[in-house]
């Protein structure tokens, strides 16, 4: 029976479940307190693939911000306490509960709720956790009990304010290192551009630009830190990578040498960066989006000049109350509209940005879904698919029309697509996949509203892969297999390992379960020490090969493995010292045209 609407299992992020206990009342905390089993029985929460998804602010983490006050009763934290609290909170929880503690995934931990709590209430709950999903952070190690008490008074202070970022910092970060009339006017080098992959290069702060018919690495450069994703130019010319920290380098593949011709930081965290696309708009700008400030900033698509900085403070969709911190998430350039494509994360509202005129900038504000992450385009490159996850939704927005298309319930999983993967169905015809980060199953959703009207926007399949924690699915045109990973399951041959679909086989018979192919590819690296987890599928210009990485501990051996499509056989393996804790790999060609 296939996994029609796929399971219930819950998958909000692991520590959400701090603030939903916090809202309970005192007598409902003593409660469950009373109830907790003995250390020995705690269930280890960390063993579950979506408990380890863990969506930290790691840059924030750094910050040395002035101590608060402590309230009546409360032991002030010194200087020291209160850096190492904040790292722990930007690195484990504000990635939930947001930079301000007001709420984001998770619920609020300002100090009027937890204040009232009182210390050993929340010691307790963050010392044993519960078996609602909250991690017990105390008794399994991974807080001493010094922290924990540590981290129960912190949380009872006012927050911590990271500082803002406009546009005086913006400037000042700003540098162009090679102006554009300095730029050659054709390429200059030999290289294969269209088969030229970026390789984020993740606890290094770097990337690696990889030849795709050689396997040379043919440059490493510095960037920010956690590259998080790298994007091209319309033209194919300039690549835009991002780090978490907000940097953004601004690469000319046409050199002689490909440098970083441009740079800016645009906040404190980041994660997304996109081009004008629009046919007469090509290269004209560029865009950032951040955590930290909540906005995004529309530069100019040459020098990376910051022209305008849009806040996404604002009022949720559905309760329309004030949200402090609603995140930029995915952001895509519309190849039917002169327009930006943006997702707000808490509010819920996807932002249609029109670019032609910004000082009299137009934005169509979509009412979508919460919690908004990442997401692709369908095959026509008309409609924008993009998970709710945290709300184990769908949302589809036609880029063409500028409205919103369809919300599609996934059946009570988190949706994590990546960019998703495009499929012509033998039955239903062109779908769009998705996998799930707690749970075991893909997910098929209609995507033809003309041809195969009754299937458009539903889920018209899902069935099982290797188990829970895939973060992408990866297929290519003319491919008959789908891609699935399973990065971070606990289990090491999990976690090594693809599952292949053959697409020629998918039927509509819900009694049948499609099968699948394993590929061992940590073993296939022959890499031994660690936990290596296999991430990110990309293809090469052809889509005769598929990459993926293998991602070790910084200290240990990574590799990147090369499987031909066709055969399912190993082609290369990519070892190199200078390859650290490879992550996401982007094709120019299949990035520039986004081709998935």
């Amino acid at each position: 029976m296939t996994c029609q609407h796929i399971s219930t299992r819950s998958t909000l992020f692991a520590s959400a479940a701090l603030a939903l206990i916090l809202g309970m009342t005192g007598s409902a905390l003593a409660q469950d307190t009373a109830d907790q089993p003995p250390q020995a029985e705690l269930e280890d929460h960390t063993t579950q693939p979506q408990d380890q998804y863990q969506p930290s602010l790691d840059v924030l983490a750094e910050e040395e911000l002035p101590v608060p006050g402590a309230p009546e009763g409360v032991e002030p934290l010194t200087q020291a306490e209160f850096n190492e609290a904040n790292e722990i909170y930007f690195q484990r929880c504000a990635g939930c509960h947001g930079v301000l503690r007001k709420g984001a995934t998770g619920k609020a931990l300002t100090p009027d709720l937890t204040r009232e709590l009182g210390f050993e209430y929340l010691q307790s709950f963050i010392n044993y956790g519960s078996p609602a999903g909250m991690p017990n952070w105390g008794t399994s190690g991974d807080l001493t009990p010094e922290q924990v008490d540590m981290m129960a008074k912190y949380i009872m202070l006012d927050p911590a304010s990271p500082p803002e970022w406009g546009m005086p910092e913006m400037r000042e970060s700003w540098i162009v290192h090679v102006p554009p009339e300095d730029r050659p006017t054709e390429k200059m080098n030999d290289w294969d551009l269209d088969n030229l992959f970026s390789v984020t290069l993740r606890d290094a702060g770097q990337i690696a630009l990889i030849d795709g018919g050689t396997y040379e690495i043919r440059k490493v450069l510095d960037t920010g830190y956690a590259v998080h994703i790298s994007r091209m130019s319309a033209s194919g010319r300039y690549l835009f990578v991002i780090g978490r920290d907000a940097k953004v380098d601004m690469i000319d593949l046409w050199m002689e040498d490909p440098s970083v011709v441009a740079e800016i930081k645009i906040g404190s965290e980041a994660r997304s960066v996109e081009t004008s696309k629009m046919e007469g708009w090509e290269d004209k700008y560029a865009i950032a989006g951040a955590y930290w400030p909540p906005q995004y900033v529309i530069m100019d698509g040459a020098t990376l000049e910051p022209l305008r900085i849009v806040s996404t403070r604002g009022m949720t969709y559905d309760e329309q109350v004030y949200h402090p911190e609603p995140r930029v998430a995915a952001i895509l350039g519309s190849h039917y509209r002169p327009e930006f494509i943006v997702n707000v994360k808490e509010t819920g509202k996807i932002q249609l940005v029109d670019y032609t005129d910004l000082k009299n900038l137009k934005i169509t504000e979509i009412d979508a879904e919460r919690f908004l992450h990442d997401g692709g385009l369908d095959s026509t490159r008309r409609y924008f698919i993009t998970a709710a996850n945290a709300r184990d939704r769908l949302v589809v927005i036609d880029t063409k029309e500028g409205t919103l298309e369809a919300v599609t319930d996934t059946g009570g999983i988190t949706p994590h697509p990546g960019r998703g993967a495009n499929i012509e169905h033998p039955v239903y015809g062109p779908v769009w996949a998705t996998s799930h980060l707690g749970g075991e199953s893909v997910a098929l959703i209609g995507t033809d509203p003309e041809g195969h009207p009754d299937q458009a926007w539903k889920i018209v399949d899902s069935f099982y892969a290797l188990g829970g924690g895939s973060l992408f699915v990866k297929t290519y045109p003319g491919s008959n297999h789908l891609y699935v990973d399973a990065t971070l399951n606990p289990d090491a041959e999990i976690s090594g390992s693809v599952a292949v679909f053959n697409i020629d086989e998918f039927d509509d018979d819900p009694e049948t379960e499609p099968e699948y192919t394993t590929l061992n590819i940590a073993e296939m690296a022959e890499i031994t020490e660690g936990q290596p987890r296999v991430v990110q599928g990309e293809f090469n210009k052809d889509g005769t090969e598929v990459w993926f990485s293998v991602w070790n501990a910084q200290d240990m051996e990574s590799a990147i493995v090369v499987i031909n499509d066709e055969t399912l056989e190993l082609v290369k393996v990519i070892k190199d010292p200078r390859l650290i804790t490879p992550t996401g790999k982007f094709n120019v060609k299949n990035t520039q045209q986004d081709i998935y």
